[in-house]
């Protein structure tokens, strides 16, 4: 599993004009799932992301978490975050898990972050999505399970 982590002031994900996810701030995180992966590494990055040390304390050393900054995550699925681009012009998404093992995962990984307590918004699955955000720092992290940093 893959995810792309952006420390936000502000985030929202639109579709035809509607509002499907927006939270004030915390982290934009792109996730993209891997062919071979399972509910271990969803659960690995469930734990990581709300505890990832990424936020300012009072002398502005990032040294506090999603949960201590009282941040929310807006999570977008984002399959081309696999795309392979090494060879030809056009990015091969073979590495890609196919919509129907990708969007339970994905739902499954909104789920265990919240059960960590913190506040998950949504994108909207398979949906030509219009992103925005304000990046605070910026902050900017590409976060691999173990057992994908092979991958790379």
């Amino acid at each position: 599993m893959r995810s792309v982590i952006q420390r936000v002031l502000r985030a929202r994900v639109t579709v035809e004009g509607d509002i499907v996810g927006e939270i004030p701030h915390g982290v934009m995180v792109l996730a993209a799932i891997h062919q071979d992966d399972t509910m271990s590494e969803v659960e690995w990055m469930a734990k990581k992301i709300p505890s990832l040390r990424i936020f300012p304390d009072e002398e502005g050393r990032m040294n506090r978490s999603l949960v201590d900054a009282g941040g929310s995550v807006l999570l977008v699925s984002q399959f081309t975050l696999y795309g392979d681009c090494r060879k030809g012009r056009r990015p091969s998404f073979i590495k890609s898990a196919h919509p129907e093992k990708a969007e339970p995962m994905v739902e499954d990984l909104a789920r265990l972050i919240a059960a960590e307590g913190v506040t998950v918004q949504m994108g909207r699955f398979g949906a030509d999505m219009e992103v925005e955000l304000v990046n605070d720092g910026p902050v900017t992290l590409v976060l691999d399970t173990p057992t994908r940093e092979v991958d790379r």
